[in-house]
C-alpha cells in the first residue's frame, strides 16, 4: 500500500463527492511517475517540477475526449501539487481482452478521431513525448512544422546527448531536403493522439477501444499510423477498418519510415544505445527517396 497526501484526497472528494482511502495499490508500467489505483482512481504522482507534464496531460486527455466517435479516454478528475508532489488523477478503466471485432473498432476510433480537424497545425500549448519536450506553437505550414518542432528538435536534442555526426549531418540534410517527401501530398491538420503505440491503447471491459498517455497535437494523420506500426504494431484488422474508413494516400510507406524516425530519436534521447544507429538507417533511407 502507498500513502497519497492529504491534499489529493480532498481534490478527489471535490470531485467526486467521495473520499477514497489514504493508501492505495501500487500499480506497475510505466517508467516515469510513480502511479497507484485509489478506489476508482488512477493517481499519477512524481516531482512538482512536472506539474506542467501533468496539466498538458489533462488537456490533451480532454482534447481526445471531445472527438466525435474517437476511442475511450479516462476521464480527468483532478489535478495539482500538493505535499511536495506533483499528481494527475484519471478514472480508474478495468482493461479486458479484445473482442473479436475490438480492433475493427479500434481501427474505426482512431479514424473518427482524426476527422476532428484545426486550421492549423500544432496545440495551443508544448507537451511532452515521454519526458522530452515536444514544442507545438501554430503554423500553417506542415513540412516547415515537421521540420522545425520535430525533426530539427529531435535532432537538436540527440547533439546535446552526444549523438553520432554522421546521424547529426545527415539527419540535417534529410530536415533541409523534407518537402522532396511530400510531393503532391497535403495532409490536413487532424487531431492526433501522438503516441499511439501498443503499450498506450487498451479494451475496456465492454469491448471499446481505449487510448491514453497521449502527446496531443494536430498533425498529419499518417504520424498515428506509422506508430501504431513501430514498437510491435497494432494487427492487420486495425488498419484494415482504418482504410475502409479513410485511406491511406499512396506516399505513405515513404514518410511512415519519415514518422517512425521522431520516435526512434526520441528513444535515442530517453535511453541512448542501439536507437542512434536505427534512426540513421532510417534517416539514410529517407534520403535515398529524396535523391
Amino acid at each position: 500500500m502507498t500513502a497519497v497526501p492529504g491534499e489529493v484526497l480532498d481534490a478527489i472528494e471535490a470531485a467526486t463527492g467521495e473520499r477514497p482511502a489514504g493508501a492505495g495499490m501500487p500499480v506497475a508500467g510505466g517508467d516515469i511517475n510513480h502511479a497507484v489505483r485509489l478506489g476508482e482512481c488512477f493517481v499519477k504522482l512524481n516531482d512538482p517540477g512536472y506539474a506542467a507534464m501533468f496539466e498538458a496531460e489533462a488537456e490533451g486527455l480532454a482534447e481526445l475526449a471531445a472527438a466525435r466517435g474517437g476511442p475511450r479516454v479516462p476521464a480527468v478528475v483532478a489535478r495539482g501539487v500538493a505535499g511536495g508532489r506533483a499528481y494527475l488523477v484519471l478514472e480508474w478503466i478495468d482493461f479486458g481482452q479484445p473482442r473479436r471485432n475490438g480492433w475493427h473498432r479500434m481501427g474505426e476510433a482512431v479514424a473518427a478521431m482524426h476527422a476532428t480537424t484545426a486550421e492549423r497545425f500544432g496545440w495551443h500549448r508544448d507537451n511532452t513525448i515521454g519526458t522530452t519536450s515536444q514544442p507545438n506553437a501554430w503554423m500553417t505550414d506542415w513540412v516547415a512544422f515537421f521540420a522545425e518542432r520535430r525533426l530539427g528538435h529531435q535532432l537538436a536534442l540527440a547533439a546535446e546527448q552526444g549523438a553520432p555526426t554522421g546521424l547529426i549531418r545527415d539527419g540535417e540534410r534529410l530536415r533541409d531536403g523534407l518537402g522532396g517527401l511530400f510531393s503532391g501530398y497535403q495532409p490536413v491538420p487532424s487531431l492526433l493522439h501522438g503516441d499511439l503505440w501498443g503499450g498506450n491503447a487498451a479494451f475496456d471491459g465492454d469491448g471499446a477501444p481505449v487510448i491514453y498517455d497521449p502527446a496531443v497535437h494536430y498533425g498529419d494523420r499518417e504520424c498515428d499510423l506509422a506508430m501504431t506500426e513501430l514498437f510491435g504494431g497494432f494487427p492487420a484488422d486495425f488498419h484494415a477498418a482504418y482504410d475502409a474508413v479513410w485511406p491511406r494516400d499512396a506516399g505513405y510507406p515513404v514518410r511512415r519510415t519519415l514518422y517512425q524516425l521522431y520516435h526512434l530519436l526520441n528513444h535515442f534521447n530517453l535511453f541512448g544505445g542501439g536507437f542512434a544507429r536505427s534512426a540513421h538507417d532510417a534517416v539514410r533511407r529517407l534520403l535515398s527517396e529524396i535523391g
